[in-house]
């Protein structure tokens, strides 16, 4: 029997398009979910696009009209994150960053300055213009008592090339730099979770976490405590679901399955 829920959080990359390709069941769902007037927050664990971006790439290769509200990404997690700590201790902090635009534009709409030398943390996300000084200049930063902050574990992505590196991987080269372990923000994390439920405004048992990958998607719903739907479109496979050791609340072949309720 489906339990109605009062608020969904849908990952992107696999469950509503694959990179430029579009699935074709996506916009539907989004739509019904419009349509019955059901609060939806996309969750990504992308950090190198701003909200705008996100949704302009929606609307324009994929259908898809919605507004920069419902995109909530680990960058937006961090800068929660960072400010909910800089209200207790009473100051902003400073950062440095390995990362793209959408990253370093929430951290410093947050309010937190740009340090090279002597930051409070250091945040390292995925980055296609990596060099062997940022890497230096984060290292050295946190040997110097930096905090570290890792945007989220995603070792590779998929593209039309293949499997390559993510940000995951760049977070592990400075790891084993600095010998310290990182502080993970992303899926299948808590701290995003928790970030999004306060953004969306409902406890976890209200609202139902929906993707395509059982490690991030679903183990952050699963972590969170929240009902998860696992849609087989993309990085998890049907057959892959017997052995998972903790199961998807529901599973379904395509979002075109799931009934919406107002």
């Amino acid at each position: 029997m489906l339990r109605h829920y009062k608020g969904y959080f849908i990952d992107l990359d696999g469950t509503i398009y694959k990179g430029k390709e579009r699935i074709p069941a996506a916009k539907g769902f989004i739509e019904r979910l419009q349509a019955a007037h059901v609060p939806f927050l996309f969750l990504t664990n992308n950090t190198t696009k701003t909200p705008e971006a996100v949704v302009d790439n929606l609307a324009h290769n994929h259908g898809i009209h919605v507004s920069p509200e419902t995109v909530y990404t680990p960058s937006l997690a961090t800068a929660a994150y960072l400010t909910s700590r800089a209200q207790t201790v009473g100051h902003k902090f400073s950062f440095y960053c390995i990362g793209e635009l959408g990253l370093k534009k929430a951290l410093l709409d947050a309010g937190m300055t740009l340090e090279e030398v002597n930051p409070d943390y250091v945040v390292v996300g995925l980055d296609y213009d990596v060099t062997y000084h940022k890497f230096e200049t984060a290292t050295l930063a946190i040997k110097r008592g930096a905090r570290f902050i890792g945007t989220n574990e995603d070792t590779n992505l998929p593209n039309e090339r293949g499997l390559v590196p993510g940000a995951g991987s760049l977070v592990a080269l400075v790891e084993r730099a600095t010998q310290q372990k990182a502080f993970y923000i992303g899926k299948p994390q808590v701290p995003i979770m928790r970030a999004a439920l306060n953004e969306i405004g409902l406890p976890p048992k209200d609202v139902i976490m929906v993707g395509d990958n059982y490690h991030t998607d679903i183990q952050a719903g699963i972590n969170t405590g929240m009902d998860t739907l696992l849609v087989t479109t993309g990085y998890t496979k049907p057959t892959e679901v017997p052995k998972l050791p903790v199961k998807p609340t529901y599973v379904v072949a395509s979002l075109a399955d799931w009934q919406v309720e107002a």
